[in-house]
């Protein structure tokens, strides 16, 4: 395994993390962009099986693979050091953007920067969507199990477990015909950076799960009662949390609206749409939550006490599953049946990168995407006279701009918001 330095995996992963706008599918782009194809960090085969096993995880998926990538380049404390740098540029956004919000309301200009910001984000997707399906459809049945992937949940809405595990179970009964022996595959070398065993498993699991569970239980016997309540909701969130944060939007927003009443629905959906637009993963958005709340509870103090707890109860178990289960991946992809089952997962994943792609293009160009719900369908459909004029021409333009700066993803990011900052102007005057 390649040595990579501490100061190249500062400058790498803090570069991902300040340029992880757009979702889960625009992370894994600059993700594939920054560790397989600038650099060879990791060969495209050792990112796509680490992808297809973050995808089985529950909470942020993106995270969790730049967390994984972390590890296998540097053990433990490089897997700790990529997933915070992951999440905490996002975080600190968040929170600068939650105390504006709370002192002014929304916020038009930074709304129309990152407006122009998810246009680039789009043609960035797009690109990575197309090498990474170049490098994982490998034949007529790895198309198959990407279309099966993609119309299972962008056409019929099955639940996101159920679409994975089938895709797994396919793959192990439907061996490939060059690899019917047991034997492990040696085209694979697990070059892990630890040697799994059953009492460091069990080590890692009560170790991590302690620094997860302990300070919210502390919370509960001292009786703060509002931050406990935060952080119990928040980590019950996180574990059933699989297919990414789309998947629970909709229960955490009428949980924290209705049942807790900690913010309101239009605070709420203001809240989503900066996590949409701003650095890291969208469950950020629950950090958003937390801050508001703890500003309404108790000033400033409980504003970042809030917004700490939320942050610890979300993020700290995908540190316990990578650090538990990542020893195993390479193991198990190296025996055929469980390679095979990875295999076709990671097929499945190129149709459930389509599926946010689509599903992110419509929520940029259109202000209302409701759902055609007609017999088993359950179809995005956006209301046509809801098109936003102006992020339509900001997709439009992002390829061109994107072609004439070569690749310079950074300068892509900075135009583009120059540009969506103007862009309601120049059609105001048309």
């Amino acid at each position: 395994m390649m040595t990579v330095s501490w100061g190249e995996m500062w400058r790498v992963f803090g570069r991902i993390g300040l340029l992880s706008f757009g979702g889960p599918a625009a992370q894994i782009a600059v993700m594939h962009r920054e560790l397989v194809e600038e650099r060879p960090w990791l060969d495209e085969d050792a990112f796509l099986r680490g992808l297809s096993f973050c995808m089985l995880l529950p909470g942020p998926e993106a995270m969790q693979l730049c967390t994984y990538t972390g590890w296998r380049l540097r053990g433990f404390l490089g897997g700790l050091l990529a997933g915070l740098l992951f999440v905490l540029p996002g975080a600190l956004v968040i929170g600068f953007l939650v105390w504006l919000y709370a002192a002014f309301g929304t916020l038009p200009t930074v709304q129309s920067a990152f407006l122009g910001i998810k246009g680039a984000v789009v043609v960035i997707v797009l690109q990575a969507l197309w090498r990474l399906s170049n490098k994982a459809l490998k034949g007529r049945t790895d198309y198959l199990l990407a279309g099966f992937g993609f119309v299972a949940l962008f056409v019929f809405s099955l639940p996101f477990p159920l679409v994975i595990l089938g895709a797994g179970l396919f793959g192990l009964l439907r061996l490939p015909s060059t690899a019917h022996d047991t034997t492990p595959n040696p085209s694979i070398n697990p070059s892990n950076p630890a040697n799994p065993s059953l009492p460091t498993f069990l080590r890692t699991v009560a170790m991590w799960g302690g620094l997860w569970l302990l300070p919210l239980l502390t919370l509960s016997l001292v009786g703060a009662e509002f931050l406990a309540g935060i952080g119990w909701f928040f980590a019950k969130l996180a574990v059933v949390t699989f297919g990414g944060a789309y998947a629970v939007l909709a229960y955490m927003s009428q949980t924290v609206v209705e049942q807790h009443q900690w913010i309101s629905a239009g605070e709420m959906i203001d809240g989503l749409g900066l996590a949409e637009t701003t650095p890291g993963p969208l469950i950020l958005v629950t950090q958003f939550v937390a801050m508001l709340a703890g500003l309404k509870e108790g000033g400033t103090t409980l504003f970042l006490a809030a917004g700490a707890t939320a942050l610890w109860a979300t993020f700290m178990p995908c540190f316990l599953w990578i650090f538990a289960a990542a020893p195993y991946v390479e193991r198990l992809a190296a025996l055929p049946r469980l390679g095979a089952a990875l295999k076709a997962i990671t097929a499945t994943v190129v149709g459930v990168i389509l599926n946010l792609t689509v599903w992110f293009a419509l929520h940029v160009v259109f202000l209302e995407v409701t759902v055609l719900d007609q017999a088993v369908l359950a179809l995005p459909w956006p209301e046509w006279q809801s098109l936003d004029r102006a992020a339509l021409l900001l997709v439009l333009l992002a390829p061109v701009v994107a072609y004439l700066l070569r690749g310079h993803l950074f300068g892509l990011l900075i135009v583009m918001a120059m540009a969506g900052v103007l862009a309601p102007v120049v059609l105001a005057g048309l």
